[in-house]
C-alpha cells in the first residue's frame, strides 16, 4: 500500500495497536525482567517473534531472501530494537518506568530533527513544532512526582549510566525508523522486513548476554510463570502485532505523525496502571494527560488541514 491508497480504517487500527499495546509494554518488560536477564530477554523475544513472523511469510509464499532488503531491514532493526529498545530493557532494571517513559518520549522530537527531507514542511508548521514541545512538557507533568522522588534519592553508577543511555536510545530509535522509512523498498513486504528487523536485533543481543555471562547464571527452572506470560505477550503483541503496525505506518503516514506514539504510550501506561492496580491519579497527572492529548491534536492539525484543502483544489480544477 502507498500513502495515497492506505485504507483510513487500517491506519486507525494500526495507530490504536501501537498506542495501546506499546503503552502496556513498560509494565510487561518489568515483569519479564523478574525472571529473564535483559540481554536474554531481548534475544529470546525478538528471535522467537522474528522466526514466527518469517514462518508465516514463508507459508504465504512471500519473497524472503532479497539481500538488499535484508541489509536495510537488519540495519533498521538493530538501531530501533537492538539499541533503542535494548536500552529501555536494560535501564528498567535500575530506573523507574516513569522516568524511562519521559526520556523515551524525546524520540518524537528527534523525528523532526533527523527527518531532513521533511525539515521545510515540519519546521514551517507552527502547530507541529508547538505540539512536539507541549507534548514533552505533558509527559514531564505526567511523571513529575516520580521524577522528583527519583532525583531526591542517591543515584547509583548504573542509574547514572542508564540516564546517559536513555539520551542515546531515542536518537537510535528515531534514526532507525527514518532509515527504514526511506531506505526500504516501497514494494517490499512489510511483514518480511519486520521479521528480518527482529531477527537482526535478536542476534545483536547475543554478544551482550555472553559477555555478561547471563546464560551461565540463568536457571530456566526458576523463571516464574508471570515472567513467561509477560514475554509471551511481548512476543505476540508488543513485537509481531504492534511493531508490524508501526513499520507499516512509517510507509503510509508522515514520520512526525507516527512519532506521536511516544507521547500517547505513557498515557496508556498510566491508565492501565489505574485500572489494574490500586494506584490513584493526582491533579497534576490529569493535567499532563490533557496536555499530551492536546499536543497530539496539534501535531496532526496541519495534516488535517492539508487533507481538507486537497479535495477543494481538486474540485476547483475540475470546474475549470
Amino acid at each position: 500500500m502507498t500513502k495515497k491508497t492506505a485504507s483510513p480504517l487500517l491506519v486507525y487500527l494500526a495507530f490504536a495497536t501501537v498506542y495501546i499495546v506499546w503503552g502496556s509494554t513498560y509494565f510487561f518488560i518489568q515483569k519479564a525482567l523478574a525472571g529473564f536477564p535483559p540481554f536474554i530477554l531481548g534475544t529470546f523475544r525478538f528471535i522467537v517473534a522474528g522466526t514466527l513472523l518469517m514462518t508465516w511469510c514463508r507459508f504465504k509464499g512471500e519473497e524472503i531472501f532479497n539481500l538488499k532488503n535484508i541489509k536495510y531491514a537488519v540495519i533498521g532493526g538493530i538501531l530501533m530494537l537492538g539499541i533503542g529498545n535494548g536500552i529501555v530493557i536494560w535501564v528498567e532494571q535500575f530506573i523507574p518506568s516513569g522516568l524511562v517513559a519521559i526520556m523515551v518520549a524525546s524520540a518524537a522530537i528527534w523525528f523532526v530533527i533527523l527527518d531532513k527531507p521533511k525539515w521545510k514542511e515540519n519546521l514551517n508548521s507552527k502547530s507541529t513544532v508547538a505540539g512536539l514541545i507541549i507534548g514533552f512538557i505533558g509527559v514531564i507533568l505526567l511523571f513529575s512526582e516520580q521524577v522528583l522522588q527519583a532525583l531526591n534519592t542517591p543515584q547509583s553508577t548504573n542509574q547514572i549510566v542508564g540516564m546517559i543511555l536513555l539520551i542515546l536510545g531515542p536518537i537510535a530509535w528515531a534514526g532507525g525508523s527514518l532509515f527504514s522509512k526511506y531506505k526500504s523498498d516501497p514494494e517490499s513486504s512489510v511483514s518480511v522486513n519486520t521479521a528480518w528487523q527482529m531477527l537482526g536485533a535478536g542476534i545483536a543481543f547475543i554478544p551482550g548476554s555472553i559477555l555478561s555471562s547471563e546464560f551461565k547464571h540463568l536457571n530456566w527452572n526458576n523463571i516464574p510463570l508471570d515472567a513467561w506470560l509477560s514475554i509471551l505477550y511481548l512476543i505476540l503483541f508488543g513485537s509481531i502485532a504492534a511493531f508490524s503496525a508501526y513499520v507499516w505506518l512509517l510507509k503510509v503516514r508522515p514520520a512526525t505523525q507516527v512519532s506521536t506514539y511516544a507521547y500517547v504510550n505513557p498515557v496508556v501506561a498510566i491508565l492501565l496502571s489505574l485500572t489494574f492496580t490500586k494506584e490513584t491519579v493526582s491533579l497534576i497527572q490529569i493535567a499532563g494527560l490533557v496536555v499530551i492529548l492536546g499536543s497530539v491534536l496539534l501535531i496532526n492539525l496541519s495534516k488535517y488541514r492539508k487533507n481538507k484543502t486537497v479535495p477543494v483544489k481538486e474540485m476547483l480544477c475540475a470546474e475549470q
